[in-house]
């Protein structure tokens, strides 16, 4: 089992939302999970204009990933948020917290011009280790 200790250095601010960075030691195996969206069953884009429902449909789709990997939301030690507009970003932080707690991994959050299909509002992928 992995020690992973979020950590921010003495001079550096250290938010209260997320970690500025994270030390991993005894890992043997790295999970890159590729950007998740809200995605149907069929595949086609899930909850067109509900930028809610796909933020929380797109961090399931995140903790699937991690589980099947053998790991839990707490392995995740890196995330990359892509917004197609960052005025979502109000909205996504209540959400962001009922998947991680009060304190994220290491994070970074972008606005983007677009992701691969327009319906998308937010894609996230992750770096874990187990």
């Amino acid at each position: 089992m992995p020690t992973i200790e979020p950590y921010a250095a003495r001079d550096v601010w250290d938010p209260p939302m997320y970690s500025q960075a994270v030390k991993v030691s005894g890992a043997q195996t790295i999970l890159y999970i590729a950007g998740q969206v809200a995605y149907g069953r069929d595949g086609t884009p899930a909850h067109a204009g509900d930028f809610k429902a796909q933020a929380r449909a797109a961090l399931q789709c995140l903790k699937a990933q991690v589980e099947a990997g053998g790991g839990t939301m707490a392995n995740i030690v890196k995330i990359n948020t892509y917004l197609t507009d960052i005025r979502h970003r109000a909205d996504y932080g209540p959400i962001r917290e009922e998947f991680f707690g009060k304190k994220m991994p290491a994070h970074t959050l972008v606005a983007v011009a677009a992701l691969a299909a327009p319906e998308f509002l937010i894609e996230i992928e992750a770096v874990a280790v187990l």
